[in-house]
């Protein structure tokens, strides 16, 4: 067969994402932080826009008829790009009414650097600790290498012999680097494992040789199954001796480098605020740190005064920088729009729980929202990503309002979520010497018309971070 070139005109639809649209839809999931700090961005590389200063916001709300003056004020009829009427839909960002005001007297600050505090990491108080207890160099180099191979526990993530090779350096100079390591504080640093952690604490305690270090080096597997009677058995011990011993291992720190390396307080700024106003919940977005962003108006005067006294390079960049400042304006008008309506149908469907408590939290998914707002369940997901809601109950990330739901006796579905904090529930009020199994649990969530399977709850459990009744039981 011979191969032809032929020109055919064919009639299809596609589904083509403009760039604005694109940049709405990765806007979405962006929190309120991610949001501030891609605009404050968007203003140092695009010249057209600029931040509308708090002053001029608060005067356009008093004077709204002044407002109204500033934007007639600013239509040009004349405006070549006839191709759509920005100034409509934007004159809130047009508007070039604001003149600057004399800066305030400040009493000058401390510098930043006065203010700050760091605390000592595991690694310099161990370094210190090395600098003061020798003067051989090589134990130092093996000391640094050892500390530098420490995790935020304080474990030892290297082997002797990995040690060694990175010197290279014998064995038995790592050993007795690594015994110096381990007498260093906290006591039970460098320890290869939580068995060799707690012995160097019951070293340091001068408990070699009693029923303690026993437990420890022999049956620490039946001191973490809980299994006292056949501890006590194995030690040649009463339960009431065994206590004492036990009572010490529970008192040594099985991870003696954590205190040195907090985790640091998450802060969550809520990107959406639910009020009651009389008898209705009301969603309110913070917008506190977010920058209002409007067209320059020394840029937009450039175009103004017509063609002819314009380049054609500087045009095409203006009108560049021009559309895709107003495309940001609307994408980031229609990202608030969507959070607002998305958090106002989840006010609707969970009023119960923003009343009553968790207890009231009904079952959602997606869908739900989706329908209700007329949008598809991607954009759902994108605006619950990374948002978070403060609520009369407490502050919640948004996705926490959507989850699956549990047929009750009643007829009603029942939140997954309310039933594992009805497990929690139940759990801390058992009896800790006589805890309850994971049938005993299904047997009173059915007395209260829930019917779940042994495993569903052992599944809750374990999300919950919960211990078999085994673990949980308390002898003494």
């Amino acid at each position: 067969m011979a191969i032809q070139q032929k020109l055919q005109t064919k009639l299809a639809q596609k589904l083509i994402l403009t760039p604005s649209l694109q940049q709405a839809i990765k806007l979405l999931p962006m929190s309120t932080l991610e949001l501030a700090d891609l605009l404050n961005q968007e203003v140092v590389e695009n010249p057209l826009l600029e931040e509308v200063p708090t002053e001029e916001l608060a005067a356009q709300e008093q004077t709204p008829a002044e407002k109204e003056g500033g934007e007639d004020t600013t239509k040009d009829k004349s405006d070549p790009w006839d191709d759509a009427d920005y100034e409509y839909f934007f004159g809130d960002y047009l508007n070039d009414g604001y003149r600057p005001r004399a800066p305030q007297e400040v009493k000058e600050l401390p510098p930043i650097e006065n203010t700050l505090s760091t605390s000592s990491s595991l690694t310099d108080h161990l370094e210190w600790q090395l600098s003061l207890q020798t003067t051989e160099d090589t134990i130092r180099e093996i000391g640094d290498a050892i500390i530098g191979n420490l995790d935020d526990d304080g474990y030892l993530v290297a082997s002797v012999d990995e040690i060694a090779s990175m010197g290279p350096w014998p064995v038995g100079k790592v050993e007795e680097g690594l015994r110096l390591i381990q007498s260093f504080d906290p006591i039970g640093v460098a320890a290869r494992d939580l068995q060799e952690c707690l012995s160097l604490q019951i070293k340091h305690l001068h408990l070699e040789g009693t029923p303690t270090e026993k437990i420890v080096s022999e049956h620490l597997r039946l001191l973490h199954n809980h299994q006292m009677p056949e501890l006590a058995r194995k030690l040649g011990l009463t339960i009431e001796e065994l206590k004492s011993h036990v009572e010490i291992i529970q008192h040594l720190d099985p991870k003696p480098g954590s205190r040195f390396n907090p985790q640091p307080s998450q802060y969550v700024i809520p990107d959406v605020y639910i009020i009651k106003v009389e008898d209705q919940y009301v969603a309110v977005l913070n917008e506190d740190g977010l920058p209002q962003l409007r067209i320059s108006p020394t840029y937009r005067r450039l175009l103004d005064k017509g063609a002819a006294e314009n380049s054609d390079e500087t045009r095409a960049y203006v009108k560049d920088k021009f559309r895709s400042a107003l495309w940001l304006i609307k994408s980031v008008e229609q990202r608030q729009k969507t959070i607002h309506k998305v958090a106002t149908s989840i006010c609707n469907f969970q009023r119960d729980f923003l009343d009553h408590g968790i207890e009231h939290l009904r079952p959602l998914v997606l869908r739900d929202v989706a329908n209700d707002i007329g949008m598809h369940e991607s954009t759902v997901s994108r605006v619950v990503t990374n948002k978070y809601m403060h609520t009369p109950q407490g502050v919640f990330e948004m996705k926490y309002f959507f989850h699956s739901g549990i047929s009750s006796s009643y007829g009603d579905a029942v939140s997954s979520v309310t039933i594992k904090n009805r497990i929690k529930k139940i759990i801390e009020g058992e009896d800790p010497k006589k805890p309850l199994s994971d049938s005993k649990i299904v047997n009173i969530l059915q007395r209260e018309g829930l019917m779940l399977a042994r495993r569903t709850i052992a599944k809750y459990r374990e999300e919950l971070k919960i211990p078999t009744s085994n673990q949980r039981k308390v002898l003494f």
